[in-house]
């Protein structure tokens, strides 16, 4: 392919000014703001993060506010975005930002990368629309319609750095970059192409081939371990239910959960529960385990099940083990609202009568 590419950036810019979305990110100029939409944007949909932009900034308006939060602060207005390690990379470099960089965003995508939990894309994107530097940003997207300009089957990462960056406007990198995601999004998207809708349709290698469907190539997805974990869910009488949280380093780290076990072939998940139960209660009297509804939650590498059993304690006097120590809380109604879950256990936790 050889494209006017002249032609090609005044047609796909001219369809960005006049067909683009209406996004509360869209003109934004302010670097901190732009980094936490793309944050957001990983590997999720549009329509989930429009109601977590906002609010994450009126939490969290600047750097500095989100540098020096508290983690269970940050986690707890993520809740139910998912992809948590997302929250406490972005918390780490606005931690960054303020030690290293006298509380400025990076300017150029060079120094954006040294950010942690700031890739290749994101640096890009950051770079051209805050700064107007003239890199490319490649995500899903932008790789799918440059695959079909070219109808090229594989792209590989190197092939997309140098095709991008070719096509890059000098003097709109940031639009460039924003129409060529929201051609993607919108007109050029993985099943039932609107080629008849695309301003650039006159470029497209794979149109004239017949080959848009297959460009480019599905990549072979892994499929998820499939995994049933037994949680035991001990209530007190005054209502309030143990948590703990979970390791900083692991899956859901920093989030607060119920006491878990993973089940292993045919253990019996109220046995499982029990066990689980017993170590955290020691002496105390715990009644029969009842069952609470199953919840399944698919992960990226995991599908899994969670079987909820409720342990309520007998009224009497609690022992020490029962007490607040470290990694373990006793929650009551009031407190646990603030405490940050995942999903699948605030739905657990939702089914406690």
């Amino acid at each position: 392919m050889n494209p006017d590419l002249d032609r090609l950036r005044a047609d796909l810019l001219s369809f960005y000014d006049g067909r683009r979305r209406d996004l509360p990110w869209r003109g934004e100029s302010d670097p901190y703001r732009i980094l936490v939409s793309e944050v957001m944007l990983q590997q999720t949909r549009v329509d989930t993060v429009m109601g977590y932009y906002e609010p994450w900034l009126e939490r969290f308006p600047d750097v500095r506010a989100l540098a020096v939060a508290d983690e269970a602060d940050v986690l707890k207005a993520w809740e139910g975005l998912g992809y948590y390690r997302r929250a406490r990379n972005l918390h780490a470099a606005a931690k960054e930002v303020r030690e290293r960089f006298g509380g400025r965003v990076p300017s150029t995508a060079e120094r954006l990368r040294e950010l942690p939990g700031v890739g290749e894309y994101t640096a890009g994107a950051v770079a051209s629309i805050a700064f107007d530097e003239a890199v490319p940003a490649v995500d899903g997207n932008v790789r799918r319609v440059l695959a079909r300009w070219h109808d090229e089957p594989s792209p590989s990462a190197r092939w997309l750095r140098d095709t991008a960056g070719a096509l890059v406007d000098a003097d709109r990198p940031g639009d460039w970059n924003q129409a060529l995601m929201e051609l993607g999004a919108t007109v050029c998207t993985p099943r039932g192409a609107r080629c008849d809708a695309c301003p650039v349709a006159w470029v497209c290698a794979a149109r004239a081939a017949g080959t848009v469907d297959d460009r480019p190539a599905s990549a072979r997805k892994q499929t998820p371990r499939q995994a049933v974990f037994a949680l035991a869910v001990l209530k007190a009488p005054d209502g309030a239910v143990l948590l703990e949280r979970r390791p900083t380093g692991g899956l859901l780290g920093g989030m607060w959960a119920f006491p878990e076990r993973e089940v292993a072939g045919r253990e019996d998940t109220s046995a499982v529960a029990t066990e689980v139960a017993s170590d955290l209660v020691g002496n105390g009297e715990l009644t029969k385990p009842r069952p609470l509804p199953l919840v399944r939650h698919r992960f990226t590498h995991i599908d899994a099940t969670y079987a909820p059993w409720l342990f309520e304690l007998e009224p009497t006097e609690p022992s020490a083990d029962w007490v607040d120590a470290g990694e373990l809380r006793w929650a009551g109604a009031g407190e646990r609202e603030a405490m940050a879950l995942p999903v699948a256990q605030r739905a657990v936790l939702e089914s406690v009568p």
